[in-house]
């Protein structure tokens, strides 16, 4: 029986991919074998001797140790893709309001008073102060070409633009989902020199916290709109600020409210909503307690932000060990003689690293003693064991 403990409401959906006859799911344990969140912070939690797992129902990992859970040999799952299409909508969504100047629009509207008479003859004096743009033929500038990046930027040349993106760690899977017309920057100021529209889909690190700062905005094309609906860090609000005094930027449409807008006509701030629709937080509980069933019911890895991907199906009439360690030379050597010397035939077995992080899957014929498990546990280098029988 694995037990589940749950930090934040979780999707019944994903909460039903766990057989009760096997799985005890709670809001409250001791001894957990792993824990699904939200937006829970588990940077003060004291990891408890039995966790093996932490699956997160979202993308962003800011609120959990990643560091110290690798140090244990934990991986951190998370749900890459799974609320794409809902953060694409809100972003399309941003593009429109910026296009046709929704947002002041709206509150000009607001503010009219009178009969329908005075109110339709002061809409006709005042509605040439909004005048937008159409989309087709300009340029949509797309930074990072994740699942929520290609997504946005084949609507948008669904819709007639022309798209200009730039992701250096675009994946085999971005790139075979991607539309052939959108063209290849080279650079972060490539783009913004070349698009009418920006939108920002990068996490938020060290290399990208400020990435839209000064510096590149004043190398933006001019009247530029700029759409963030990834992470407030990736953007210097200051700066912004000044672009939009000095008309470098058109608009600003994000996801994060700020003190530095207040009062602006010219930004529309959404208070976080990119993944708020019901479909995409049940598709993120249903990826991440996928995840972490397959994990420690098979030891697999699949979508985990510290440890490599790894599957291999089930070999051999035992036991299977699973080992996380330092990546460091000899370990698959230790590992392969703990079991040799125990007489036991390995019968299929998978290694693969990860920046400083190794993880091995062996599969025996026969059942691993317990004084081996003891052993591997005690070898320099070693995070975490387990056996799966």
């Amino acid at each position: 029986m694995h037990k589940i403990l749950t930090m934040n409401n979780i999707s019944a959906r994903g909460l039903d991919r766990f057989p009760r006859e096997q799985f005890e799911i709670a809001s409250e344990m001791s001894n957990p074998d792993a824990v699904l969140l939200r937006s829970a912070k588990l940077h003060d939690w004291d990891i408890p001797d039995t966790l093996k797992a932490v699956g997160r129902a979202g993308a962003g990992v800011n609120n959990i140790p990643v560091d110290a859970m690798s140090k244990r040999g934990i991986p951190v799952f998370n749900a890459p893709g799974a609320n794409a299409n809902a953060v694409k909508e809100l972003v399309l969504g941003g593009l429109f309001m910026a296009a046709r100047c929704m947002g002041p629009a709206w509150e000009f509207s607001r503010g009219l008073t009178g009969t329908n008479a005075e109110m339709n003859q002061a809409a006709e004096a005042g509605k040439k102060q909004f005048t937008g743009f159409e989309l087709p033929g300009r340029t949509l500038g797309v930074i990072g070409l994740g699942a929520i990046g290609v997504n946005v930027a084949n609507a948008a040349m669904a819709l007639g633009m022309r798209v200009i993106g730039y992701d250096p760690q675009i994946t085999v899977r971005s790139a075979w989902n991607l539309e052939a017309g959108v063209r290849r920057a080279h650079s972060v100021d490539e783009v913004l020199a070349a698009a009418d529209v920006v939108t920002l889909h990068v996490p938020e690190t060290d290399d990208t916290r400020g990435l839209i700062n000064g510096a590149r905005l004043a190398g933006s094309r001019e009247g530029q709109v700029l759409l963030n609906f990834a992470r407030a860090g990736i953007v210097d609000e200051t700066a912004v600020v000044k672009a939009l005094d000095q008309g470098r930027l058109r608009t600003y449409v994000c996801d994060f409210p700020a003190a530095a807008f207040e009062g602006r006509t010219d930004v529309i701030a959404l208070p976080h909503i990119g993944a708020s629709t019901n479909e995409a937080q049940e598709n993120c509980a249903v990826m991440a307690a996928d995840e972490v069933r397959d994990y420690l019911e098979t030891g697999n890895i699949v979508n985990a932000v510290n440890f490599p991907e790894l599957m291999l199906p089930r070999n051999g009439s035992g036991d299977r060990l699973t080992v996380a360690n330092a990546n460091v030379p000899n370990m698959l050597g230790q590992i392969s003689s703990a079991v040799a010397e125990a007489d036991l035939n390995i019968a299929d077995m998978y290694n693969k690293s990860r920046g400083d992080l190794a993880y091995s899957v062996v599969d025996i014929d026969g059942k691993l003693p317990d004084d081996v498990v003891t052993r591997l546990r005690s070898t320099e280098g070693v995070l975490a064991v387990r056996v799966i029988e």
